[in-house]
């Protein structure tokens, strides 16, 4: 089934994935982990984004972001890229395209799900194998959470905060929570976010359509798209 077209929503947060082309590496070297979060960063506050958390993977990276307005994301986005792509080019001799094609995003539902991705993507270096624990990765928002290490580009989300009154109490609160994925929870995050669906519960996806005034979800076969008017 068809991806939808991407939807952006101001004040809520999204999860955006983007990858190299044909899964090239588009991190070598800890160099180019810290040019990038660097644009990252610089870009983020210009265009009044959110960062909440992260993962740079040696041939992609996940975003946990809450936009301000409805262009932000894109801005930041390509913003980077112009410094990023360039930079990378330049150092390893090449030319062409570096990522493939656009990002992708997922509406998350923060209530239900904000946590969850949360974790999805701190702990995508141990699915993968690049480490066994989580905080032995330099290149992802987790040690800012678990009280490691300060990470300037996070901005925590209010549901971070609700995890405890002191900092102490809330990263201790995050690390217990952050235990292994279900293989269930790992394929609902991952066919949301590829397929640019909205992630979250039934009610939250229908109030979103109506809201949005656009299909979200995929139409079932041989029955287009309405919104009833209210009233």
């Amino acid at each position: 089934m068809a991806r939808l077209p991407r939807l952006i929503v101001p004040e809520q947060p999204h999860h955006v994935i983007q990858t190299g082309n044909n899964n090239q590496v588009v991190f070598q070297d800890g160099e180019d982990y810290h040019a990038f979060l660097g644009w990252l960063r610089t870009a983020a506050k210009n265009y009044k984004v959110a960062v909440h958390a992260y993962v740079l993977m040696p041939n992609h990276l996940h975003l946990l972001v809450t936009p301000s307005d409805e262009h932000g994301l894109a801005q930041m986005m390509q913003w980077v890229g112009r410094y990023y792509v360039p930079y990378f080019n330049q150092k390893y001799s090449r030319s062409g395209t570096l990522w493939n094609g656009r990002y992708k995003t997922s509406l998350i539902d923060a209530d239900a799900y904000f946590m969850l991705c949360s974790r999805y993507i701190e702990s995508n270096p141990v699915r993968c194998g690049l480490v066994g624990r989580m905080e032995d990765y330099a290149w992802s928002s987790y040690c800012h959470h678990a009280g490691i290490r300060p990470d300037g580009l996070v901005i925590d989300h209010p549901k971070f905060w609700e995890l405890g009154n002191t900092p102490f109490q809330r990263e201790a609160a995050y690390v217990a929570l952050s235990q292994p994925l279900t293989t269930a929870q790992i394929d609902t995050i991952s066919k949301a976010l590829l397929k640019g669906w909205p992630l979250g519960s039934e009610g939250f996806k229908t109030a979103l359509q109506h809201k949005v005034k656009r299909q979200v979800l995929p139409a079932k076969r041989g029955r287009p798209f309405k919104i009833k008017p209210e009233g």
